[in-house]
């Protein structure tokens, strides 16, 4: 059975049955109600009559043949019997209707019960006893409440059309509800069929209502985006790795072929060392292309507010343990008043990576053993200066610097794979960023971070 069967029969079963209660109990509490009222306007009726026939002394048949005559008309088909204190009928209405168990109602009738209510068939029977004068009598009398009942027979008709309408109605109701209730889950059924991994940006789509719908939606389509993510990462690293690795491994094994042509043991150490150094520059170089491909897919990647200057002055701090005799020389530009301005969202372990690249990238390229860091606040966004002096590269080779294994003319004699500053240039493209390379003088080197700020 499918949901929106279950919600139709559920939500039927439940309305019409809660309707055919409240109308059963509306029209059990008015039964009720008619009965005790039909009920007390015959007792009303036995009293009134005795006090009657207790203000007449001598009560011959004329008298009471025209009381009769009086109170026979005063209740449908009533018929009114009462008895002295020995039980003996003193007086009998002129109608025909006869009381059955008339003698048993007399006995059941005493002090501890004093007034019977009962039914025989569609009449309504009361007995009573009470006292006028000091005098006992008892009084037997029923009749048909012609007018109670027609009242009842029409509010039974009244609620058996309604209850009809209103099933009707809560039937209806509950086709168009289902309908409307699982649409949502029908389209996301729908939509599920053409969603597959290789589409990029294929997702559900997000209703308008905020709703049970929308968070499954929200929380598939994030899910979703992990999913294409790990698929991204996957591709890409195996892509870094599976081609943009061939170059440094051919380089390896052409040396090693070299080295097997060594006749000199002083060369042949010193070949051996210089291939463990690539060797391991070769693994900081897989870890380098994993970064970039994680970046490239945004892979668990989280922002928050970081204070940039906080982050250079760790990585500096970090960078001069391992190199103590270069100096950085941190400045902060006078139109920076507030710290507000020195904050972005960022990724922290990003942004981190990108400066440590930076500094090293100083310290290798420096000729001076010293670099200087600027923080410049201009045009709504923040600017860092990382500048240092030692060789440049020439004019033709800017446009390529930030390209894959590319290694300027300045970088002869020195190790690396050219892959620190595209880290770089993709971190800062990440945070919504750049990053320009300029030339001060012949011999300055000038690399600048542009970030958004968000003060």
């Amino acid at each position: 059975m499918s949901i929106r069967q279950r919600i139709l029969i559920y939500f039927s079963v439940l309305s019409i049955s809660v309707v055919g209660v409240t109308f059963l109990l509306l029209f059990t509490v008015f039964k009720n109600y008619r009965k005790e009222d039909f009920q007390q306007r015959i007792k009303d009726h036995i009293f009134s009559t005795m006090g009657i026939l207790a203000e007449v002394r001598e009560l011959d048949q004329d008298i009471i043949q025209s009381m009769g005559e009086l109170t026979v008309n005063k209740l449908f088909r009533e018929k009114t019997l009462l008895f002295d204190s020995q039980k003996k009928l003193i007086y009998s209405s002129i109608d025909d209707t006869k009381i059955e168990f008339s003698t048993e109602l007399l006995k059941e009738l005493n002090q501890d019960r004093s007034i019977i209510e009962t039914e025989e068939g569609d009449l309504d029977v009361v007995a009573v006893t009470f006292r006028i004068r000091g005098k006992q009598f008892y009084g037997i009398s029923k009749a048909y409440d012609k007018f109670g009942h027609s009242k009842l027979d029409f509010l039974k008709n009244i609620l058996w059309v309604f209850f009809v309408l209103i099933s009707a109605l809560i039937l209806l109701s509950s086709f168009i509800l289902s309908k409307q209730i699982t649409q949502p889950i029908i389209q996301m059924a729908s939509a599920l069929k053409v969603i597959n991994m290789e589409t990029p940006h294929s997702f559900l789509p997000i209703p308008e209502n905020k709703d049970e719908i929308y968070l499954l939606a929200q929380r598939f389509n994030e899910l979703m985006t992990r999913l294409q993510n790990s698929f991204a990462f996957q591709k890409h690293a195996v892509h870094h790795i599976s081609h943009e690795l061939k170059t440094p491994i051919a380089i390896l094994v052409s040396n090693l072929e070299n080295l097997e042509k060594e006749k000199d043991p002083i060369q042949l150490v010193k070949g051996i060392q210089n291939q463990k150094e690539d060797t391991l520059l070769l693994g900081d170089m897989i870890n380098a292309l994993l970064e970039i491909a994680k970046v490239e897919t945004h892979a668990n990647l989280s922002f928050q507010r970081i204070r940039l200057d906080e982050i250079v002055f760790d990585a500096c701090s970090e960078a001069k343990k391992l190199y103590p005799k270069f100096k950085f020389d941190i400045k902060i530009h006078p139109n920076i008043e507030q710290e507000d301005k020195l904050v972005i969202d960022g990724n922290i372990r990003l942004i981190q990576m990108a400066v440590q690249n930076l500094l090293l990238n100083c310290i290798h390229y420096s000729t001076t053993k010293r670099a200087e860091i600027m923080f410049q606040f201009q045009y709504g966004e923040l600017k860092i200066f990382f500048s240092n002096e030692g060789p440049s590269i020439s004019a033709s080779e800017v446009p390529y610097l930030f390209q894959h294994f590319f290694r300027g003319s300045n970088s002869q004699g020195k190790r690396g794979f050219g892959l620190g500053l595209v880290l770089v240039n993709k971190i800062v493209q990440l945070h919504g960023g750049k990053i320009d390379y300029q030339v001060d003088s012949n011999t300055r080197n000038v690399f600048t971070l542009h970030f958004p700020s968000k003060s």
